[in-house]
């Protein structure tokens, strides 16, 4: 956590600062303005500090500084209502701490390679995206996004022209109560656009919270290709993490309570997932308007070549369902999964679809469309533990019942190793469980 300047002295901050240079120093200012001409003079290295209090700014600031800090006095104590920031030609800025509320804005744009956004709140309505990431190499972590209803994103990745933002790393985020009440465009994350699906963003979402996630179907739309999405949670969410357009995209470990997945595109990897709905849908396999994308097109592609194995999915009805569409899901893979639910057919994939099925144990309702070459109806006997996530009792069927070869889960969703022959579903049976739901208190401004 970033400590307050009333509470040490410049002195002893710069000495927890190893690798600033001597010639640095924390400067503290107390208005716009003279944070402007602070930046301006700026050395590599230092820390531009902004008083506590409300600002308002008749433009952004601009920053013109390479390797410098732009930071609240004390995290959420300094807010703007107007202005906010403008990143020019720079790299290696961070900007820490500040609350941008009414028309404030902040964005990224190409040229502001490997800037830091963290410990910021974005909070309520904005033209646009509340925050908009173009340069590649930037870092989003710890910040709240919060209580919009107005169309727009909370974070969009984007890019210059035709490109996409590469290597993005989005970690440790609040993302609350976005409550947009139109059929499309009120995401919480948008990586990517329909025309850049083609381009390899390589971004890494993780460890983030998303809760009332409603102003969209998708609370994560992921919009390009090859990234990863792991160890995030989503929480009682009208959204769902959605690859919408784009290939080979790894989706690990993540935590989904009244929500779900669903996948379109080539090659993708969806492992160790846990999803606990109180409804049907835990799992859904895209069908597609087009079986293959062209680079600008908005269509629904078919899934090809996506497997979806060592899964835990609870829920009512159709748990695994598929969309329906003129082109089937193709060449996919389901297995290794626990589909637990209530009653009726448990998977239920569009006629014309081209799955295999291995190793699956379902409970609570049939296989519905799944060969019963490719499933036992057996109790997994799962019971929850301390954290409130279900997992496998000592002597469960799942213990060492996958089949086929999937070398690339070789851990489970806590994350711990897998020995042996792998368990069935997202947890490896362990009487060290360590994995529990992301709070308020692991992510956001004031979180470790």
């Amino acid at each position: 956590m970033i400590r307050s300047l009333a509470a040490v002295g410049a002195a002893a901050l710069l000495s927890s600062f190893v690798h600033v240079p001597a010639y640095a120093a924390v400067v503290g200012v107390s208005t716009v303005s003279s944070l402007q001409a602070a930046i301006d003079s700026a050395l590599p290295g230092q820390r531009l500090v902004l008083a506590d209090g409300v600002h308002q700014a008749g433009r952004p600031i601009k920053i013109t500084r390479s390797g410098i800090t732009i930071a609240a006095q004390t995290i959420g104590g300094t807010v703007f209502t107007s202005g906010g920031f403008e990143l020019g030609d720079v790299q290696n800025v961070t900007i820490e701490g500040f609350v941008f509320d009414g028309t404030s804005t902040l964005s990224v744009p190409p040229e502001a390679q490997a800037t830091r956004i963290t410990r910021n709140t974005y909070n309520g309505n904005k033209d646009g995206a509340s925050l908009s990431v173009s340069a590649d190499d930037v870092q989003v972590d710890h910040n709240t996004f919060s209580n919009r209803t107005n169309a727009g994103v909370y974070l969009q990745i984007t890019g210059p022209g035709s490109e996409i933002a590469k290597r993005t790393w989005i970690h440790h985020n609040y993302f609350y109560n976005h409550q947009f009440t139109g059929s499309n465009g009120g995401e919480s994350i948008r990586l990517g656009y329909s025309h850049k699906q083609s381009k390899s963003a390589n971004a890494i979402v993780e460890h983030n919270l998303f809760e009332k996630a409603d102003g969209d179907s998708e609370a994560i739309s992921i919009k390009a290709s090859d990234n990863t999405v792991r160890y995030n949670t989503i929480r009682n969410s009208k959204g769902y993490l959605v690859l919408r357009h784009g290939h080979r995209t790894t989706v690990e470990g993540n935590l989904l309570f009244n929500s779900g997945i669903r996948f379109h595109g080539n090659d993708h990897k969806i492992y160790n997932n846990y999803v606990e709905n109180a409804r049907d849908r835990a799992m859904v396999f895209g069908s597609g308007k087009e079986a293959d994308s062209g680079p600008t097109s908005k269509l629904h592609d078919r899934p090809d070549r996506v497997t979806v194995a060592f899964n835990t999915l609870i829920g009512t009805g159709a748990v695994v369902d598929s969309d329906g569409g003129t082109y089937k899901p193709k060449d996919c893979v389901l297995a290794n999964n626990i589909i637990k639910g209530s009653s009726g057919g448990v998977v239920s994939m569009a006629s014309g679809s081209v799955v295999k099925y291995e190793g699956n144990v379902i409970w609570g309702g049939t296989g519905g469309s799944m060969p019963s070459s490719g499933y036992k109806s057996v109790d997994p006997k799962l019971v929850k533990d301390a954290n409130g996530l279900f997992r496998l009792a000592s002597g469960s069927p799942a213990i060492d019942a996958s089949a086929g070869s999937y070398s690339y889960v070789s851990r489970d969703f806590d994350p711990q190793a897998r020995s042996g022959k792998p368990d069935v579903g997202a947890d490896e049976y362990s009487t060290s469980a360590i994995r529990k739901a992301l709070t308020k208190a692991d992510v956001g401004p004031t979180a470790p």
